[in-house]
């Protein structure tokens, strides 16, 4: 059997989000914000969602019941056939913010939300989740702000409005965007740091092999399909693995992005920096890879995806 014929194209259902603020006060954020905003929307859904008041989720009844846990802790399930020994499955959504550090007062300001599968059906907790994180603020001042609009990505460059202030909440049908044929050759640029590991270390630049970054990119995509869809990603992961670690990088320019973020939960820094720049692909096997590659721009890989880490994009 031919390596194509063993392949199946990588579906995974999602929609993607466009949420418009508007500061009420100066906001102060970080560098790669992602994980200032997925703090203060986990600690508002906790808020929200949470009935028994346990300081600690696992020792909860409602731990695998409750949209909370699900959102920002996801335990696999009890009957699992992956992760069993692991506490958390991939989260079933993520963050892209925008790269804008300081918003004034009046400004608006979007946040890109992407959900898989099931984690579509709990988009209304996290739009009023927003709701109660403006009003506490967010960044080193805590600047508040205030939600205006959610749009929903209806086609490469349009979207359309899905809920305002005081209207219902009417969401579409998850939207796929047709993949194009795979080209010869394609320039991969890194925008987020991108974090990956090997034999308990970090990979940094100079050792840093298109097999690594497709490897992680292959069981993100097969963990998230496992766990938020009804359609497990079935291939032959080994073959796509070999043939992964046969494609050269070609004009390499690549360098280690230090950054580090604060953790409220361990009471310090915790280091989180990772590889940015671009790398060109060019070769005959690029075709089979090519779905996986291109899906993997609206999923991230490495660690820290869902805070919008790993982000990456494909030049033609």
């Amino acid at each position: 059997m031919s390596l194509s014929s063993a392949l199946s194209e990588p579906t995974l259902p999602l929609a993607q989000y466009r949420v418009t603020l508007r500061a009420l006060e100066r906001i102060c954020l970080p560098d790669y914000s992602g994980s200032a905003w997925r703090g203060v929307l986990g600690h508002a859904l906790k808020r929200l969602a949470c009935v028994t008041k346990q300081k600690n989720c696992a020792d909860c009844l409602l731990y695998r019941g409750c949209v909370y846990s699900y959102l920002f802790e996801t335990p696999p399930p009890l009957n699992s056939e992956k992760m069993r020994n692991y506490v958390a499955a991939p989260h079933p959504y993520l963050l892209v913010p925008n790269e804008t550090k300081e918003i004034q007062v009046n400004e608006a300001y979007c946040l890109e939300l992407t959900l898989f599968g099931h984690g579509n059906r709990h988009l209304a907790y996290l739009i009023q989740t927003l709701k109660m994180a403006g009003e506490r603020g967010i960044g080193r001042n805590n600047g508040r702000f205030q939600l205006c609009s959610v749009e929903q990505r209806v086609a490469a460059d349009e979207h359309q409005c899905i809920y305002t202030e005081g209207q219902a909440l009417q969401p579409l049908p998850l939207f796929c965007a047709p993949l194009p044929k795979p080209p010869e050759r394609v320039t991969v640029r890194l925008h987020t740091p991108l974090r990956l590991r090997s034999e308990g270390k970090n990979i940094r630049p100079e050792r840093f092999e298109f097999g690594h970054f497709f490897s992680s990119l292959l069981r993100r995509l097969s963990l998230l399909s496992y766990f938020h869809s009804d359609e497990p990603l079935e291939t032959d992961f080994v073959r796509l693995n070999a043939l992964a670690q046969s494609v050269r990088l070609l004009a390499p320019e690549l360098r280690w992005q230090e950054w580090r973020r604060y953790s409220n939960r361990q009471r310090c820094f915790i280091p989180m920096g990772g590889i940015v720049g671009s790398f060109e692909l060019h070769s005959s096997e690029l075709a089979l890879l090519w779905p996986y590659l291109w899906l993997g721009q609206k999923t991230h890989t490495g660690k820290g995806s869902s805070m919008g880490l790993g982000r990456y994009s494909l030049s033609l």
